[in-house]
């Protein structure tokens, strides 16, 4: 009974569950819709414990359908730490002019890289993403069972919402959850309007991956101002550069004054100095943002001559 139970919720999205309480189980937090195959989703966990992802599963319904069988489904694998986030990101390393590869910069971001298509990251704007733990949704993204996206492009956040007014905010855009959002969508949504808990960023901007503000954590603030760190060389000849800190740090992030990741490093083991070499980037300013095993953040500014 178990296999089959599981087996019809792979292929049924439209399924009506409880509500969820808040900062009790994890929900999606950041939409990456962007150029080619450059997709990408992050999820948050609001609770103070990290939460293991055995059973927990993405599954994309795709052009607004009610069921997953042509959107594809993706087992998730690994935990995320406590106020932490986790990053899904199209796995696809070759391609064509119709389906090009994913960038190589977003892949480096992601705690896991989905599947062949048609696999959740696959998604276009009318598609919608439904989170499971089991047979349980705690989280919906879009509406399933949406007829209207059979020929729109994506939701909008204009009456009927359905992108035919006003700006379409589900195709070719960065969406991030509202930081007072503090539990997924549990029942399917009618309508889905887009504009209530996320916020959109121009699309191929993802500076904000990997961290998420949320009103359920009150702990160690996202920026830190208390942690010793230094940037040096800066300006930096080569793009060649140390980051030093008194915190370990675990991840450094460049970006481009537009908002876009041009450099990603996680780092493999515990360190309180990172070499970087960005000698590829152009001559310009760039933010760098540098990640803490604690989870909080600094940022700064690099300049490449």
């Amino acid at each position: 009974m178990k296999k089959t139970l599981l087996f019809l919720s792979a292929f049924t999205c439209a399924v009506s569950q409880s509500n969820a309480q808040d900062c009790s189980d994890l929900f999606i937090s950041e939409y990456v819709e962007g150029s080619g195959n450059d997709k990408a989703l992050e999820l948050y966990n609001p609770t103070g414990a990290a939460i293991s992802l055995t059973g927990y599963r993405i599954e994309r319904c795709s052009n607004g359908s009610a069921v997953s069988a042509t959107g594809g489904v993706l087992n998730l694998a690994g935990s995320i730490g406590a106020y932490s986030t986790f990053v899904i990101a199209n796995g696809q390393t070759t391609g064509t002019t119709t389906s090009p590869a994913c960038s190589v910069v977003l892949q480096a971001m992601a705690d896991q890289l989905d599947g062949v298509y048609p696999a959740p990251t696959y998604m276009n704007g009318n598609d919608a993403i439904v989170l499971y733990k089991n047979t349980s949704i705690i989280d919906i993204f879009g509406k399933t069972g949406d007829g209207t996206m059979t020929t729109a492009q994506g939701w909008g956040d204009e009456f009927p919402y359905d992108g035919s007014v006003g700006a379409n905010w589900t195709k070719d855009h960065t969406l991030i959850r509202k930081a007072s959002v503090l539990h997924g969508v549990t029942v399917n949504p009618d309508p889905f309007i887009v504009s209530a808990e996320y916020d959109s960023l121009v699309s191929d901007t993802w500076s904000n991956l990997g961290s998420h503000t949320c009103n359920c954590f009150v702990g160690i603030p996202e920026v830190s101002n208390s942690i010793s760190f230094a940037v040096f060389p800066n300006p930096s000849v080569d793009g060649s550069f140390t980051v030093t800190s008194s915190e370990l740090i675990s991840e450094i992030q460049i970006s481009n004054l537009l908002g876009q990741v041009v450099f990603f490093e996680k780092s493999t083991e515990a360190l309180k100095s990172k070499n970087i070499s960005a000698s590829n980037l152009d001559k310009g300013m760039y933010q760098i943002s540098i990640k803490y095993a604690n989870n909080s953040i600094s940022k700064s500014t690099v300049v490449i001559r």
